[in-house]
Order: C-alpha cells, then structure tokens, then sequence
C-alpha cells in the first residue's frame, strides 16, 4: 500500500491481478473527505457520524448535522415564524391583565373597573409600536434588530445600550415565561406549584434540546401548542362575549380570604402614580413586539415582506386575547389570587365553563404556549449575541453555528443564566416580573430614534411622515420607559437590608445590570482589538532564525518515553530529558539507566524534590531555561500514553494533563503531547 504523492490523502493499493504476472494500482478514496480538485477537499456526512456513546446520545438528542447549503431550507413560513418568533407577545396575553389588576386592587376592588381602559391603552401603544417596526423592517430588509439600527444610525454607545437592554430581556422573557407556564400548570394541580423551581429548570433543559435540534425543527415542535393555545382561548372568549351578550354570565365571588388581603394590603385612594404603576404592569404584553423584526432574517424570501405580514398577525392576535380576558374577568368581578396559584385567566376559564374537560385543555395549553413563549428569546438572544460576536463586542463562541445550524452557545449560555435566574427569585412570576419590560422598552426607544436619523440622512418619497410615525413610535415608548423605571423602582420581592432600608427586587437591578453588561462588551472589544494588532504579520520570519530548546519530562524509561525523546530528537539536536527525583538515591538509579542505554538522546537533567512535588519542579525548570534564554522557544515535549476505555484514566494520575493546562499560559513555549495508545 502506497500514500498518493500530492496532499488531497488519497491511497494506492497495489492488487495482484488473475495472472501471476497482472498488478494493478486501485485508488481508494478518504470516506470523510472528498477531493474537489488539487489541494482542495471537503468533509463528508461519515465524518459527522458519532463515534462514541457520549457522540452517540447527543446524536440521539440533537440530530444529525445540516450541512451549510441547506441553510435556505431551514428558513421558517409565516405560520412556523409566527409560532417561535411570535409565542412571547401572544402568551403575554395570559398574565398582562393580571399584572394590571394586581396593582389597581390594592387601592379597592372598586379599583378594578379600570382594567379595561388600561388595556385599551396598552393595545394602542402596540399599535404605535407596531406601525413603527413595520417601517423599521422595510429600512432593514436583512436584519432590524434594535442593536443594528441604534448602532448604524446613532452610533456605538446607543447601540450597546439597545443591546445591552434586549440581552437582559431576553433572559427575563424565559424567566417569566417558564414561571408563568408552570404557575398555570399549578392552578390545575398543586404538585406544580408545590415543586414549581424543579418544573421550571428541567422545562429549560427540554427547551435547550428544542432549539439546538435548529430552528425549523423548533418551529415544528413548537408551532402546535401556539396554535391549540390561540384557538382554545378564541372559543373561550367567543363564549363567554356570547353569555355577557345574552345577560347570563354566572356569578363570581372571590373567597373572602382573598379580599380580606387585598384589604391589609392596600385600602388607598386611587391616584395617578397608582394608575401608571398599573398602566406600566400591562405594559408587559408588549415584550416580544421586537422579536419578529430581529428574526427577519430567519424568514423564508422575501423576508422582510413575511416578516410584515407575521408582525400584523402576532399583534391582532395579542390584542384579541388581552382585550377579551380583561373584558370577561372586569364583568365577572375577577380579583386575583395573592398566592398565584389560581391565574386570572384560570379563574375566567373555571367560572364559564367549570372544571370539566375543556378548562383542563385551556390550562395545558396555557401553561404551554407560557412555556414556550420562552422560545422567541431562545431564537432571538443567540442571534442578537452572534451580531455582538461579529463585531466583537462577545466571545467569538457566539458567532459560531452548531451542528444544526443553531447558535449553541447563545443558546446554552441562555438557558445557563435563567435557570439560575429562577432559582434565586424561587420560580414566582410576582417576583421577576418587576424586573421585566424595561429593558425592551429601552430598545424601542433607541431603534425608533435610529429610524428618525435614518429618514432625515436619507430622505426619498414620504420621508418627512416616515419619520414622524418613528418619532411618535420613540416618544411613546421613552415616555413608559420612564415610567416603568419609576413605578416599578422597587416593587418585587424584599432582597435584603442596608442601614435600615429595606431593598427590594425591581427595575433598579435593570438599571445597574445594563451599565455592567456594557462595560463587559467594551473590555471584550478592546481585548480583541489589542489581539489582532499584536497578531498582525509585519515580516514572515525564517525557519532557521527560531532556536529551540526540547525538555522532555520523563518519569520512567519506558516504550512511551524513549518514543517522545525519539520525537523530539527528530526536531532538534538540543533535547534535555527532565527527571524529578522524589529521593537522590532515585536519581541515581535513573541515571545509571540512562547512561547505560539511552544517552544518544540528548542531556539528562535529574531535579530532587524532597517535598515529593512533580509538576512544580517542572515549571521551574521550564522557567529557568525561558530565563537564560528568552529568544528561544521552548518546546515541552510530554509522554503520555492512553488506555483503551475511559475508566482505566481514573487508574493513572494524569501528570501531562496538569502539565498541559500549567504550560498553557508560558510565553514562548509550546506543548507537545506523543500519545502512547495502550494495546489490549
């Protein structure tokens, strides 16, 4: 058998013909790499296949790898877009009338009748914000997410800032959504409730699985429950509009321990610091707005155009729901459960239709689409952190697609950060929901104030009312802004005390948070800028102006040993072979046997170490021969042999694996591992 002359791997084998005299030379072709032309090759399928049992299950979990080309058909339809992108704004529709009855019902069950209005104007700030997004797609046909419009049109700063705001948002949006889902899963069965940090993180796991299987697949898993939650809550809705039509909504009466709490807790006079309060609780719904136009590149072509369409849709759809569950819990005289187990819309649901099956089906696919509504940050976070990647704001990890096309480190670091979210906020929707909306209301803010600096540079046709539709879309969403940085300052769950002053959860911890986060992405991007100008080639040095010095630690003169100081005197005359001695009558023995044999190797250094230290001594040496000589390159070359099956590892102490990662950080010097593969 013969190697081919040129580099593209390909083998000869000589065959014997059917005449004695008759050879013949066969190619046999690399299975895992394919020759496209000279010098030039490409990984095959075979390459990918899992080879281990640790390949084999993430294989079974994940799927087998999609190859780059197939890119354009992993692209989503506007019904699949509308379930992934469109799930956290249309599953808000569960929580958003609670979040605002909760605030109005500590000034009176009178209190309440405001819910509808406060609704009503929650759906015309969607409108505004809507309209406004549709433009901001169009500018941005391949991507209009708030960090690439505040970074294009207004600069830098304003653009990590957009980012910084959605990133956190991100977090929060499966935080809350998790919670949510599982708390509806309590108001059915108690067991939920009772065990809900549990529920949530394993619910997490399941979901991290979902979407590194790659988006479209995603959308298949995740489409269903988006689709059976909407159609389940429309004929809940439909009738119970139907009964209030007919005058024969039943009665309701909350349990008198419920309004007994409420009254401890509240019993003030409606104001309007109370009402904006309420007003920035509903504003809530409006998080995931975003998520369609940061998405847009995921679309099938033309995708902005699908992306328009979806925005519509998701947004009627939000408003549908959340203007039906605040109209039918404000005439049955609803008030909310103050332990959370019972959701507002499972108290809609239980008083119109009762327990029966079809208040069990709203419940699971309530409690599913609230679960799943964390999907759209698991789609969008991964892809706002690749845009970051790129330009070097995050580690380049982020910037890199997994087997199925997905960003699995956008999506592990995701899942990582809100699972230990939920832990420390004990899984309670109450509890996060202070921190949430603030931030995607930053970067409404700045992605509306991009566009109006957009249509002024640019003008063109109709520019000036462009411009004034963004503006108004700015000026909207900076207004609330504000005021859910100042209602919502300190309203969640006491954290801990200071002099006396009882700190709370809330929007504070946002508002330090992103400061933090900002700092964070510019010190990764002067790291990185810092790295590729010291990297830059000035001059291709020579082969001969490097000088090396070989040091070989050696443990024992066996197979293993004796083949890397083989190796390394192949490399270079100048081999030292380092010995440490745990007594000196050891290293005298040591060097006995090696000037009997193996002294044509190269220099013998013997170090004793009376504190019975290996690696130390090592490094010393090392850093000694770097001293005397700091042009050189040391070049650590380490035996190390490998058994067949894993568990004979824990049978040996691993001295070149604690080598490796103490050398790693040495200037100018290299490690070099000769594995010895232990035979059966």
């Amino acid at each position: 058998m013969q190697p081919s002359s040129d580099t593209d791997l390909e083998r000869r084998e000589l065959r014997q013909g059917r005449h004695p005299g008759d050879r013949y030379a066969r190619v046999v072709p690399n299975v895992h790499l394919e020759r496209l032309g000279p010098g030039h090759l490409s990984v095959t399928s075979r390459a990918a296949e899992p080879r281990s049992a640790m390949g084999k299950l993430r294989y079974l979990l994940i799927g087998p790898p999609i190859a780059t080309a197939q890119e354009i058909h992993e692209r989503l339809t506007k019904l699949k877009a509308l379930a992934i992108f469109g799930s956290d704004n249309i599953s808000s529709s569960a929580y958003a009338t609670e979040e605002i009855m909760r605030v109005l019902v500590l000034a009176g069950a009178g209190a309440l009748a405001l819910t509808l209005p406060l609704t009503l104007a929650v759906i015309l700030m969607l409108a505004v914000v809507v309209i406004s997004y549709q433009q901001t797609i169009r500018a941005y046909p391949k991507g209009a997410s708030a960090y690439l419009v505040a970074s294009g049109e207004l600069g830098r700063r304003p653009g990590l800032i957009a980012a910084a705001s959605l990133l956190t948002d991100y977090i929060l949006t499966v935080s809350v959504s998790i919670a949510s889902g599982v708390a509806a899963l309590g108001s059915w069965e108690p067991f939920f409730y009772d065990h809900r940090v549990l529920v949530s993180v394993a619910l997490i796991a399941l979901m991290t699985i979902g979407n590194l299987r790659g988006v479209r697949e995603s959308g298949t898993i995740f489409a269903i429950p988006t689709y059976v939650y909407v159609l389940s809550m429309f004929g809940l809705l439909a009738y119970g509009a139907l009964r209030a039509l007919t005058g024969t909504l039943p009665h309701y009466s909350p349990p008198p321990a419920w309004t007994a709490h409420w009254s401890e807790q509240g019993g003030g006079a409606i104001g309007l610091f109370l009402i904006l309060r309420a007003f920035a609780s509903g504003a809530v719904g409006l998080t995931g707005t975003e998520a369609i136009s940061d998405g847009v590149p995921a679309f099938k072509p033309p995708e902005w155009k699908n992306a328009r369409i979806t925005l519509v849709w998701m947004a009627s759809t939000f408003a549908v729901l959340f203007l039906g569950v605040s109209f039918l819990s404000g005439h049955l005289g609803v008030v909310p459960d103050p332990s959370e187990q019972q959701t507002v819309p499972s108290l809609v649901a239980r008083a119109l239709v009762g327990t029966g099956w079809y208040f069990v089906l709203v419940q699971f696919a309530t409690a599913l689409v609230l679960t799943l509504a964390a999907n759209t940050a698991f789609s969008d976070f991964p892809r706002l952190s690749y845009f970051l990647a790129r330009d070097g704001f995050m580690p380049h990890q982020f910037s890199h697609r997994g087997d199925r096309l997905a960003f699995s480190a956008g999506i592990v670091t995701l899942a990582a950060v809100a699972s230990v979210l939920l832990i420390l906020f004990g899984g309670s929707v109450n509890a996060l929901i202070p921190l949430y909306t603030i931030g995607v209301f930053f970067a409404f803010t700045l992605s509306q104030t991009g566009m109006v600096a957009h249509w002024k540079r640019n003008r063109g046709s109709g520019w000036r009312w462009k411009a004034a539709i963004n503006g108004v879309g700015a000026t909207v969403t900076g207004v609330v802004a504000v005021i859910v940085a100042v209602t919502k300052f300190q309203s969640g769950e006491s954290l801990f005390s200071i002099a006396g002053l009882n700190v709370r959860a809330g929007s504070w911890m946002v508002l330090v948070l992103v400061p933090l986060v900002i700092a964070v992405m510019l010190a990764i991007r002067k790291h990185y800028t810092r790295a590729t100008e010291e990297l830059r080639v000035e001059r291709v040095p020579e082969p001969g102006e490097i000088r090396h010095r070989i040091v070989v630690p050696v443990a024992a003169l066996n197979r293993a040993a004796v083949r890397s100081l083989t190796y390394a005197r192949s490399l270079s005359p100048n081999v030292t072979a380092l010995h440490v001695a745990e007594t000196p009558e050891e290293g005298v023995s040591f060097r006995k046997e090696w000037e009997g044999r193996y002294q044509h190797l190269g220099d013998l250094v013997i170090i004793d170490s009376p504190y019975r230290f290996v690696v130390g001594p090592i490094l010393a040496y090392v850093d000694a021969v770097r001293e005397k000589d700091p042009d050189a390159m040391v070049t650590v070359v380490l035996p190390e042999f490998v058994p067949r099956h894993w568990w004979e590892g824990l049978l040996h102490n691993q001295t070149a694996l604690r080598l490796k990662a103490a050398l790693l950080f040495r200037p100018n010097t290299v490690v070099t591992d000769v594995p010895y593969h232990l035979r059966e």
